[in-house]
């Protein structure tokens, strides 16, 4: 579904009648004109009482606004059926246009069914200048008699239409906005979002009644090739552009109706560089990585819920050198590789004629003998199968839900995974994200890393050594492993042929300061970080485009 953004309010009040209307109405009862604004930036979350509205292409623009009680909304702008009378009409051509369909050649892909869809509206309607009486249309009457429409009527019932044949019917606000995270709905009414800037807010979008939710479900998951039914009420899959979705269909399950959870997908990851800026990580913690993964270390991000595990795992990923076999093993794919040889590898679930799961594809990637095996995320007995090819020389990078290293070892070694401790030491570094709330704000960052020695007899456990650590006092993150770390002096230095394993040390500051630079000239774009790191790997410092 083509869309056109207005980057200014002229323009766009001029192609958008709505947004007019809708401006003019919230004037009149909050006796205030929100603020336009192109983009929104990480600054605005210190706005006390943000009001402002941002496009997400047109016909749809996006108003968040804070009430008298201080209380924020998400509230979505797009042309919609104001009577009953339009929602009369709407249906008459959409009827009409279902009846002709048959007769057209079956479309091939979605500017296809775009142009389709455009043949078949201009065919049943007809634009006037004024509004004319609509004549309800005889079920028995022969021929095309054409409804008469309004321009606006035109507009809002040709953008109804591509949004639930090529869009994704009311979510498609949504699914557009590049600053949403989440979303969250439990029942028809109620729909919340989380926001990258302004966190948890309620929105305007609604889905009817139950019946209507549960329709919509329905097609969802057929249009996913994941169908939904009372057999089946719980769903996982992956919408059209990649974000997660999952599924509670029966009310018997889900006692306040149908609800879903979708984890957006974003369609550029989020550089390394841009996690330094934001404070998620330092450029001496990247650095660090950066030497871990050139020198094929096992890495894995482990942390809570929603504590942006696999944003930071995306964006590590270009420090593997470029011309690396990647394969990665997901259930739903969100890891983002710029690798060409990327052997991309997802779960098939049941239903299916012959189900794969991730322990499945983990075999399958040992089988072709990658130099990288990447998995979305490790939760039942694929860990083991992980294990086994870090022992056979393959490095795994993956995501985990543990708190803390102790707990990721507690539930590595117990049920179903049972990894045995002695084990443990191929899985060579650990780092710890969370979700934390620091100073009103919730934010993103690397409690710790920490690098796992090795399993011990004489003490009978694990040893592991804490490299980084997160000051939460500062908010800056710490570096304990100075003259410290076995994995950079014991595995890298020896690696990378060092006389003096120390100087391993002066290689990781060279790194940072070439982080600490991008930083500094904003260089934030992904595919452009890649481009510098990759120069790096193949000229070395001629590579850079700056001067340290």
């Amino acid at each position: 579904m083509k869309a056109v953004k207005s980057d200014r309010l002229d323009v766009a009040l001029k192609r958008n009648p709505h947004l007019k209307r809708y401006l003019d109405n919230f004037r009149k009862r909050e006796g205030t004109i929100p603020n336009f604004v192109v983009q929104l930036s990480r600054d605005m979350k210190a706005l006390p009482r943000p009001n402002l509205i941002y496009p997400v292409g047109d016909p749809i623009f996006i108003h968040i606004w804070t009430d008298r009680e201080g209380k924020k909304h998400y509230i979505a702008i797009e042309p919609r059926l104001k009577s009953e009378e339009d929602e009369e009409k709407f249906r008459a051509v959409m009827d009409m246009m279902l009846e002709l369909a048959p007769y057209e050649k079956e479309p091939q892909s979605e500017e296809e069914m775009e142009k389709l869809i455009d043949t078949l509206f201009d065919r049943v309607t007809e634009v006037t200048e004024s509004k004319r009486p609509y004549k309800k249309r005889s079920r028995f009457s022969l021929g095309i008699e054409k409804i008469p429409l309004t321009y606006e009527e035109a507009y809002t019932f040709r953008y109804l239409i591509k949004r639930e044949v090529l869009g994704v019917g009311p979510l498609e606000p949504l699914v557009r906005d590049p600053y949403i995270e989440d979303i969250h709905v439990i029942g028809p009414k109620n729909t919340h979002i989380v926001h990258k800037i302004f966190d948890m807010m309620p929105t305007n979008i609604e889905f009817g009644d139950e019946l209507k939710m549960a329709e919509f479900l329905k097609g969802l998951g057929e249009r996913m090739g994941r169908p939904v039914s009372e057999k089946e009420p719980i769903v996982d899959g992956s919408l059209p552009d990649g974000s997660r979705i999952n599924i509670i269909y029966s009310t018997d399950v889900s006692l306040k109706g149908p609800s879903f959870t979708i984890r957006k997908f974003t369609a550029v990851p989020i550089s390394i560089t841009q996690l330094i800026a934001w404070g998620t990580l330092s450029a001496e913690i990247a650095a660090y990585l950066w030497l871990c993964l050139e020198y094929g270390m096992s890495i894995w991000v482990s942390g809570e819920t929603a504590s942006g595990k696999t944003t930071t795992l995306n964006a590590m990923i270009p420090f593997i050198k470029p011309d690396s076999k990647i394969y990665t093993a997901e259930d739903t794919p969100e890891v983002q590789v710029p690798h060409p040889v990327w052997q991309q590898l997802n779960t098939r679930e049941r239903g299916e004629v012959g189900r794969v799961d991730l322990f499945d594809l983990l075999r399958a990637a040992l089988r072709s003998r990658p130099n990288y095996i990447i998995v979305g995320e490790i939760r039942g007995k694929e860990g083991a199968i992980a294990f086994q090819a870090m022992q056979t020389g393959h490095p795994v990078l993956a995501t985990f839900h543990a708190g803390s290293v102790k707990k990721l070892i507690q539930r590595l070694t117990g049920d179903p995974i049972n990894v045995p401790i002695t084990f443990i030491d191929n899985l060579n570094v650990v780092l710890i994200q969370q979700a934390v709330y620091r100073k009103g704000q919730f934010l993103r960052r690397c409690l710790v890393v920490e690098e796992i020695e090795g399993y011990y007899e004489e003490i009978g456990g694990v040893v592991t050594r804490s490299v980084f650590e997160w000051d939460s006092v500062t908010d800056t993150h710490v570096f304990r492993g100075l003259y410290n770390s076995y994995v950079l002096e014991n595995k890298i230095a020896q690696t990378a042929g060092f006389d003096d394993p120390r100087k391993i040390y002066e290689e990781m500051e060279l790194r940072a300061r070439i982080l600490r630079r991008m930083v500094e000239e904003k260089i934030f774009d992904y595919y452009e970080v890649v481009k510098i790191i990759w120069n790096f790997y193949k000229k070395g410092m001629e590579g850079l485009p700056f001067r340290l």
